[in-house]
């Protein structure tokens, strides 16, 4: 199964990168931008039922993949 982890920083959490990005693209004549979020996307192949593996990457991200003081994250699971 292909595991996607999708990480952002929270809301309310400034962004320096996405800002830089934000602001690179707007002076490169690109319209219309609004705000910009830079996170991480990391694939996981894992063996094992779906709901076993949503379990063990949620405790994963909790501990390893991502901050969760800081940082939200999503999961897509693909059999």
């Amino acid at each position: 199964m292909k595991a996607k982890v999708i990480i952002t920083p929270k809301a309310e959490v400034l962004d320096p990168q996405g800002k830089t990005v934000q602001t690179a693209l707007e002076q490169m004549g690109c319209t219309g931008v609004g705000e910009v979020r830079v996170g991480k996307y990391i694939e996981i192949e894992m063996d094992g039922e779906h709901d076993e593996v949503k379990a063990k990457l949620s405790e994963y991200a909790d501990k390893f993949l991502a901050n969760p003081n800081i940082e939200d994250y999503r999961l897509k699971l693909e059999d």
